[in-house]
């Protein structure tokens, strides 16, 4: 027998051994990783919350005292929901890792065996894409958006924003561009599945980066072109990379 057979024939045992999992498996499967998701995640809302004081006065209220913005808290007990609020989703950025690895464990049945080595690579990779993401959002998007909010109109009128409403552009930014940071994994995935290829992404090239420039207004909270530019180019960046990795992914399948 030759090596190709005994690779066919390794191939289709594992295909046998997923498809013997029934509905009933794959929903205690499921069911398991979206326990070990939630105890990642109560673990970094716990490590968040021994940071809270510093994460929302140095690192969240930072943009605002930059731009001389002042925030006013006008719900009884806001700023404790506000620090409960801050704390979860810091919670979920810290165990993004935790949450993209108990992903790709519960897909890895679908997979064959030399796919499912390059788990590890996937889930770094995909963190990576994430944090690159808020950070960009950070550094970049926020104080562009905040500056703007800040400047414009008339000096009679005093720039004084409710913290809920501040902290919900805040954080909703830099999830949102973690996520859209996240569209080279995704383009690797879906060539994998022969879902996506790079000739129907260049065909609609076009069309893709109009889709991305609305994007990026709707995702831009203050309004302005700068920050929609500024967000939009790495979109199309982004595009442009994720037609290269589609590439090389479907070289390699």
């Amino acid at each position: 027998m030759s090596d190709t057979d005994v690779i066919k024939r390794e191939d289709v045992e594992e295909e046998d051994m997923g498809a013997a999992m029934s509905f009933l498996d794959h929903l205690e499967e499921l069911r398991w990783r979206i326990i070990y998701s939630a105890i990642g995640i109560i673990v970094g809302t716990v490590i968040a919350w021994l940071f809270i004081d510093f994460l929302i006065e140095d690192v969240l209220l930072k943009p605002a005292d930059d731009n001389e913005i002042g925030l006013q808290n006008l719900r009884p007990f806001g700023q404790l929901f506000l620090y409960f609020q801050v704390a979860i989703m810091v919670g979920i950025i810290f165990s993004i890792p935790n949450l993209f690895y108990q992903l790709w464990k519960f897909i890895s049945p679908a997979l064959r065996k030399n796919e499912r080595k390059y788990i590890v690579s996937i889930v770094v990779f995909s963190s990576f894409c994430f944090i690159a993401g808020i950070l960009f959002a950070y550094f970049v998007m926020l104080p562009l958006t905040f500056g703007f909010a800040a400047q414009f109109g008339t000096e009679a009128i005093k720039n004084e924003f409710a913290i809920d409403e501040y902290m919900s552009i805040i954080l909703s930014v830099m999830l949102a561009a973690g996520l859209v940071f996240e569209l080279p994994m995704l383009s690797f995935f879906l060539s994998k599945l022969g879902i996506l290829t790079p000739r129907l992404m260049r065909k609609y090239r076009k069309h893709s980066i109009v889709i991305i420039l609305i994007f990026a207004a709707f995702l831009t909270p203050g309004g302005d072109p700068v920050s929609q530019l500024v967000l939009g180019v790495p979109l199309v960046l982004l595009y442009e990379i994720s037609i290269l990795i589609s590439k090389i992914s479907q070289r390699k399948s």
